[in-house]
């Protein structure tokens, strides 16, 4: 393929094994498209698929997943620890090769097009295909998540960018965009406490937190508005959750631009973090793919700035950032180089 784009589109079911292989397989019946990795989480009751292809052809199958997500996922009874407003959550389109990201903005703007006309989902754009600055960042467009998506949409700032503003109880409503290729990274913390896990994601992530005063009351600026002390890492989107598996909190980080901050940057500040707290980090967990450069990059720091041969790079951060402590890393499965 001379024009490669990918897609991560994620759906709001991780345990229904039935339904997340039906959307895997609306997925590969599509010609010119490889599906990469279809990863479910029971906590968060989420899967995130990952698939590469020609640029229509990707398009087509993002549609179908939605299309088979909106018949088989009811978000009336949806329950799980992850930020969600519909069934199809996410679909963003990333640019690999032979593509620019101008290409995947007119890419998420013809998927949600027809999602809005033919499936009746209301359709918000994010991250280089909003059309305003308001709605660029995933998480602003998030608040209130499904719950309160109908009361969201009477309000006329929160207008979908395609559909109506009527609410479809059963499948929420959808995020597309073009982004850059980002990496869902987690940190495995040796506690069970998720306020811990929170504490830590609200000194990383680069939005920060509220500053407050001596009483708990937020501190503001003379429009108004609240102070907020920014985080440690750029680039960088967390929560602190808990996960029921295996009894353990975890630091879910967004690295929204790895060559900014990756993983071993955020690996090492979560651990820095987590012992002034009486914690450690006992590991880490990749979902979804990454780039190799991002794995050689952590070899390279582990190696003390020294250059490795390839395979050797990526064994060494395998091994120094935990990948395996919750489920073995398989290099060839998780490495988008390895799998195109």
């Amino acid at each position: 393929m001379n024009q490669v784009v990918e897609c991560v589109p994620n759906f709001s079911e991780g345990r229904n094994a039935k339904t997340i292989e039906e959307i895997a397989q609306s997925i590969r019946n599509i010609h010119n498209v490889k599906l990469l990795s279809v990863e479910p989480d029971k906590d968060y009751n989420r899967t995130v698929v990952t698939f590469v292809g020609e640029p229509f052809a990707v398009v087509e199958a993002a549609f179908q997943a939605t299309r088979t997500a909106a018949e088989r996922i009811n978000m009336r009874s949806h329950k799980g620890e992850h930020p969600r407003m519909g069934a199809t959550d996410v679909v963003p389109f990333i640019p690999i090769s032979g593509v620019t990201m101008d290409d995947c903005v007119k890419l998420a703007n013809d998927y949600g097009k027809r999602v809005a006309s033919e499936l009746k989902i209301p359709i918000y754009l994010y991250e280089a295909a909003a059309r305003t600055p308001q709605r660029r960042n995933l998480a602003d467009i998030r608040k209130g998540e499904y719950e309160g998506l109908a009361e969201k949409l009477n309000n006329p700032e929160w207008k979908p960018d395609y559909g109506e503003a009527v609410f479809n109880a059963a499948s929420g409503a959808t995020v597309t965009g073009a982004r850059k290729f980002l990496i869902a990274y987690n940190v495995n913390l040796n506690t069970p406490d998720d306020k811990l896990a929170n504490e830590i994601a609200l000194r990383i992530r680069e939005s920060g937190r509220v500053k407050k005063d001596e009483s708990g009351k937020p501190v503001k600026n003379k429009k108004g508005k609240s102070i907020k002390i920014p985080g440690t890492l750029k680039a960088v989107k967390a929560m602190g959750v808990f996960l029921e598996r295996f009894k353990i909190a975890q630091v879910s980080i967004n690295l929204v631009d790895f060559e900014v901050t990756s993983m071993h940057d955020a690996f090492e500040e979560v651990k820095k973090q987590a012992r002034t707290l009486g914690i450690d980090a006992a590991g880490s967990e990749l979902v979804g793919l990454t780039p190799l450069k991002a794995m050689l990059l952590a070899g390279s720091f582990y190696a003390g700035g020294k250059k490795l041969p390839e395979k050797e790079a990526v064994s060494l951060a395998i091994e120094k950032l935990g990948l395996s402590q919750l489920e073995p890393f398989d290099p060839k499965k998780k490495i988008i180089e390895y799998q195109l």
